[in-house]
């Protein structure tokens, strides 16, 4: 009967994320009767096919989680009782694909908040959301984002610029000094990478290998790995989607690297170890926090609310963006409005401090610069186990 249930859920699931790919231009934010129930369109656009399809439903299925509890009993708003519906659109990694879906989400469905998982899309995005009023639910750690002054982009992991001194400390110190770039060719990509070199060339290291990977067109990885490991690298930095990252580590492994590995924080652990089998080809990477690791309040609750819709992985995409529309609703609460984006942003920080133990994943303290301000958590591998590091 258990598994009969499962499957059900699973089911439903993959039709509600379905659904979604498909943008709903019927609905209306704040619709309904004075004093009755209305609806708020909450935006998402992203990667729904190709290769970074698997990372843009991640992201989806955190929203998807939080909307379907929200909506449980609703929301209420100066008197009135709100649900929410997540209206989404695929955009295939392109930013150009993105500021369309951006503005139809917004014209159409009067969405006052878009997510965007990808910092392309949200500097496409950035161009026009101030003039056009809706606020960008930005999961991307390009630090970069927060830099633009925008006062209506919201940013919502912790900024990768958190991570270039302790990664290199700990593999320096315990593998050595020659590093080899090999991270994905996206503009996420080339500005980790610009972050990253700098640290460590600071730090007396040298860079022996400068290369990337375009995961969207190559598969096979030998020439390019071959061609880093025979400048004898200590150390790798590598990056991107899980997937096509942990065969990059796997070929590195197979070529006989014995080195450490640093991984950009789109790629994670939890995601690569099934495909390699287990820890043993990650012994040395550094990486950031698996969430089923999470000693938050709400983290075990969300890892075994996950298991109990679908059979994969639950991540930071999907943990993040879960707390983050949350938050989201609990700011409409506190600024009174489900319509002014400008109120909204203004009243995140009070969100934060409404949230309730199930919703708080992972350590969320406050805001900075229109940015969630997040514990930072670095993980290693070592003897084949996750093991926290202390910075």
């Amino acid at each position: 009967m258990k598994s009969l249930k499962k499957i059900g859920m699973v089911l439903g699931l993959s039709m509600s994320l379905m659904g979604l790919a498909a943008c709903n231009s019927s609905g209306a934010s704040g619709g309904g009767d004075a004093g009755g129930e209305g609806t708020v369109n909450i935006g998402y656009s992203g990667p729904l096919s190709g290769p970074a399809a698997f990372y843009g439903e991640n992201t989806l299925r955190g929203l998807t989680m939080a909307a379907d509890e929200i909506n449980k009993e609703g929301f209420e708003v100066d008197g009135k009782t709100y649900k929410v519906k997540i209206v989404s659109l695929d955009d295939k990694y392109l930013p150009n694909e993105t500021g369309t879906n951006a503005r139809r989400l917004v014209q159409e469905n009067k969405a006052p908040i878009v997510f965007v998982p990808h910092s392309g899309g949200v500097f496409a995005t950035q161009v026009f959301n101030q003039q056009e009023n809706f606020i960008i639910g930005a999961y991307t750690s390009e630090p970069k984002i927060q830099e633009q002054g925008n006062k209506l982009t919201l940013s919502i992991p912790p900024a990768y610029d958190a991570y270039p001194e302790p990664y290199a400390d700990y593999q320096m110190e315990r593998f050595g000094k020659k590093l080899a770039l090999i991270p994905t060719a996206t503009q996420y990509g080339k500005d980790w990478t610009a972050t990253i070199k700098p640290v460590w060339e600071e730090k007396g290291g040298e860079i022996v290998f400068d290369g990337s990977v375009d995961f969207s067109k190559e598969t096979d990885f030998f020439t390019i790995m071959t061609n880093a490991l025979k400048e004898k690298p200590d150390v790798l930095f590598v990056g991107g989607p899980s997937q096509p990252t942990a065969l990059l580590i796997k070929q590195a492994r197979e070529l006989g690297f014995k080195g450490g590995i640093m991984i950009m924080d789109q790629a994670k652990f939890e995601e690569m170890e099934p495909v390699l089998g287990g820890y043993e080809m990650l012994e040395g990477a550094i990486g950031t926090l698996p969430i089923s690791q999470s000693d938050a309040p709400g983290g075990k609750a969300f890892v075994d609310k996950y298991a109990e819709l679908t059979d994969g992985v639950p991540t930071a995409e999907s943990a993040f963006n879960y707390q983050a529309l949350h938050v989201a609703v609990k700011a409409m609460q506190a600024a009174g409005t489900v319509s002014d984006p400008a109120k909204i942003m203004e009243n995140m920080d009070k969100g934060i401090k409404e949230l309730e133990d199930e919703q708080m994943v992972w350590h969320l303290t406050g805001m900075e610069n229109n940015g969630f301000n997040w514990k930072t958590s670095i993980h290693v591998v070592e003897d084949g186990k996750l093991v926290k590091l202390d910075k």
